[in-house]
This record gives C-alpha cells, sequence and structure tokens, in this order.
C-alpha cells in the first residue's frame, strides 16, 4: 500500500463527479462535520456504554465516548503525519489530513451498535443461533445466514454509513473513501471469519461496496488469508484511540461510581510513569486538593502519554503496516512500563467494573427487550398479512424496507429499525408490545 493512493478524496456514492467546494473546510473535514450533525450520531447520547445512563453522576455514553476517541484520534493522526514528514521524509497530497482522517472514522465508529452495549449485540446474534427461527437458514445463502447469527456492531457501522436506505441518496453517508476504509477494524465478511466469536467488518449485503473501496485505494488481501484484507493502515489509530479511551475513561467512571477508592484509581494511573515522571506526576497533582481534579489530572496524563506511545510505535511499524503484515494492535506494543500498567487497568476493570451488578443488571435487562423486540418483529416482517403484524409495521419508518422481496433483506431491515435505536426508545417500545411496565433503566 502506498499513501498517495490510501488517503483519497472521492467519496461513495459520488464517484462519477466531484462537486465544488466554496468553502476552505478539507473534504475530511466534511466527513467530520457529516458525521456530527447526523440524526444517527445524536442517538448515541442515549445508548449505554458501559455503566446504565446516568442518574445522579455523569458516566459516559456511547456519544460523550465516540467525541473523546475521535479527539485522541485526531491527535494520533498530528502526530503521525508529523513523524511520517519529519523523520522518514514523506511527501504525499493529503498526509496533513491523517489526523482529520482518523478523527472523522473515530465518530463513526461506533455507529453501528444497537441499544444497551454489547449485551444488544450477544441477544441480536442468540435470537437467531438459539431461537426457533432455525428454519429461515434454508431460505437464505450461507452468507447471509452467518451475517445475522453473529451480527457484528462493526459490520453495521459500516452497513449504516454506505446503505441506501428507502427514500436516500446512493452511498449512504457519501464519505469519502479513506475515511470508510479506516473504520473497518476486521476487513472479512463474516464468512470468512475463523469461529462465530471472530469479529468481521461488513455484511454480505456491503461486501461488494467494500470491495470497491479497497480496490480503489490499493488495500490488498491479506498474506496470511486471501479470504481477508489487509487493514487500511489508519485503522490501527481509530483503534488505538478506541483503546486508550475506553479502558482509561472507564477506571475514572468507576471512580465517580465509588466502585473503584481514589487511592486505587491514583495508582492505577500513576503506575504508567517511571519514577522519576510519577514524582513530577504527584508534585503536580498535590497542588489542587479535589479528589476529582486530583483524578482528572492523572487521567489526561495517561492519555497524552499513550498518544505518543501510540504515534512512535505506528511510526517505527509503518513498513509492516502497509505491506499488511504488521500483526496486533498499537496498544500490545506499547513500552514494556506501560503495557504493564494498561494490562492491570484491563484486569481491574473486568473484575470490578465489568462484572459489576450496575453493568450486569443493565446488560440482563437490554438483553430480554431486544430478544422480545426480535420475536415480535421478525414474525411481522414474515407475515405481514396478520392484522397484529398490520398494525407494529405501521411503527417502523418507511427508511426500512420491511417488504424486501428476500427473507434477509427484510431481517436485515428489522435490525436496521433495533440497532438504530435509544435504550430508552426500545424499552418504550417493548413496553407497548408487552402492555406492562418495568422499572426504569
Amino acid at each position: 500500500m502506498n499513501w498517495t493512493q490510501l488517503l483519497s478524496t472521492k467519496r461513495f456514492g459520488l464517484e462519477a463527479y466531484h462537486e465544488k467546494r466554496d468553502d476552505d473546510r478539507s473534504e475530511f473535514q466534511r466527513d467530520y462535520d457529516r458525521l456530527i450533525f447526523s440524526a444517527p450520531f445524536r442517538r448515541l447520547q442515549n445508548k449505554t456504554q458501559v455503566f446504565p445512563l446516568p442518574g445522579s453522576v455523569f458516566v459516559h455514553n456511547r456519544l460523550t465516548h465516540s467525541l473523546e476517541v475521535a479527539c485522541v484520534g485526531r491527535s494520533l493522526g498530528v502526530n503521525v503525519a508529523h513523524r511520517l514528514k519529519a523523520i522518514k521524509n514523506i511527501e504525499t497530497p493529503y498526509l496533513e489530513e491523517i489526523g482529520s482522517i482518523v478523527s472523522a472514522a473515530c465518530l463513526a465508529h461506533d455507529l453501528g451498535n444497537p441499544p444497551f452495549g454489547h449485551s444488544g449485540e450477544k441477544a441480536i446474534a442468540t435470537f437467531f443461533s438459539e431461537g426457533n427461527v432455525q428454519h429461515l437458514k434454508s431460505q437464505m445463502t450461507g452468507e447471509e445466514w452467518k451475517d445475522i447469527i453473529c451480527f457484528e456492531g462493526n459490520a453495521n457501522a459500516f452497513r449504516l454509513l454506505t446503505h441506501q436506505f428507502n427514500g436516500r441518496r446512493p452511498g449512504g453517508f457519501v464519505l469519502t473513501y479513506s475515511t470508510l476504509a479506516s473504520i473497518v477494524k476486521y476487513p472479512c465478511a463474516s464468512i470468512y471469519s475463523d469461529s462465530r466469536k471472530q469479529k468481521f467488518g461488513f455484511f454480505d449485503s456491503e461486501k461488494t461496496d467494500f470491495e470497491k473501496i479497497a480496490q480503489e485505494l490499493g488495500i490488498p488481501r491479506s498474506p496470511e488469508n486471501p479470504m481477508r484484507f489487509a487493514r487500511h493502515p489508519l485503522v490501527y489509530l481509530v483503534e488505538a484511540a478506541d483503546d486508550i479511551c475506553y479502558q482509561i475513561m472507564d477506571i475514572e467512571d468507576a471512580h465517580k461510581l465509588k466502585i473503584l477508592t481514589s487511592e486505587e484509581t491514583k495508582n492505577l494511573f500513576l503506575n504508567f510513569f517511571d519514577d522519576k515522571r510519577k514524582i513530577r506526576r504527584q508534585e503536580t497533582m498535590n497542588m489542587v486538593t479535589d479528589v476529582n481534579e486530583q483524578i482528572a489530572y492523572l487521567r489526561s496524563s495517561v492519555i497524552g502519554q499513550l498518544i505518543d506511545e501510540c504515534s512512535a510505535v505506528f511510526a517505527e511499524n509503518e513498513e509492516s503496516i502497509l505491506n499488511g503484515t504488521f500483526i496486533g494492535s498499537l496498544i500490545k506494543k506499547l513500552p514494556q512500563h506501560s503495557a504493564n500498567a494498561y494490562e492491570s487497568c484491563s484486569k481491574t476493570a473486568f473484575a470490578k467494573i465489568y462484572r459489576s451488578s450496575e453493568v450486569l443488571d443493565v446488560e440482563l435487562a437490554g438483553y430480554k427487550i431486544i430478544l422480545t423486540l426480535l420475536e415480535h418483529l421478525v414474525t411481522a416482517v414474515l407475515s405481514p398479512e396478520k392484522a397484529y403484524s398490520e398494525q407494529l409495521l405501521m411503527r417502523i419508518p418507511e427508511q426500512y424496507e420491511t417488504n424486501s422481496p428476500t427473507i434477509y433483506g427484510k431481517i436485515m431491515a428489522v435490525l436496521d429499525y433495533i440497532s438504530g435505536m435509544t435504550d430508552i426508545y426500545a424499552l418504550d417500545l417493548y413496553r407497548k408490545i408487552t402492555g406492562m411496565s418495568i422499572p426504569s433503566l
């Protein structure tokens, strides 16, 4: 791969002509703005990140998480562009726009996630793989069936951004090829993932679209597996921004919710620094007495250090990244001191945060809600002639093609509808459908 071809302003859906712009924004900045003002992005404010949506204490939702990831991603991109230009003497058009591309891709990386965090994904996959709809398998191709029994939010984000929904223009969001390629973290179709647990980057319905983007940008097949593509290099920066934010910010949220003590949190963050830097951080931290401000200072210091270290890892491994032979993530290649501290945060998060009662409660409730909605909506699209089905289908916006001529198309329309719901909308529809009330999440 080469940077000249990888950094393209061509827009998906507008390949036939290039629209002249009168403003000074770059095409990649336009991608960012287009995403910020979109309805799917706005709905992220009411989608669970890890903890239940806030009561008296504000913690992260999908929208605040995505904004923070975009900030970190921009810094990573700016750092990498500077290193490539200053250290490796790379001169190519749009190199200075890497930060804009990465930040736009970061904004979009969670758009395909259904309500209630990862439990929503699990509920969708479980409904089809373990529910009483196995008869549908014979009415789909192997690729189509694998798509729904392994439903993946990453693939759904690519679909949301590229699919032409009813009444919408071709090309979906009409983003640049480079931004679209930068969100595809797992560049293969579901049928080519090695197991049901392995993630994939696009559904069978968008396979041709991704292949067109890959060909345009010069993204080759993986040397190790010809059924998979190499990643666009900027995917590594989007992934690193996400890794940095969710791990570090979850620790800070856990402190606010008193799942972790102040001392536990401070120690987890201070572990990222060597002895000399640790002393300086402690001295600065102790200039204020507000504990939350102390934690916030340490968190920002950790994020800054991780940005610098991940940028360095990218620049050092640029050749293997461009060759498609780089293995793993940037966060896995951190210097040993930071790697140990990051691993300590991961173990603490798994033991004390992700298994906490607050998180488990919302996952259980969300699981039940999604399964119930699927049961009713799938039945409705498969039997639209029934009176109840007709009423229920009237609830689904016309942009979703529930009258598709194929079973796969009908099912995907239901998944488009459900995955686009906010937590509260899904809960409200669940209550209306079941005629019952459950405690607010």
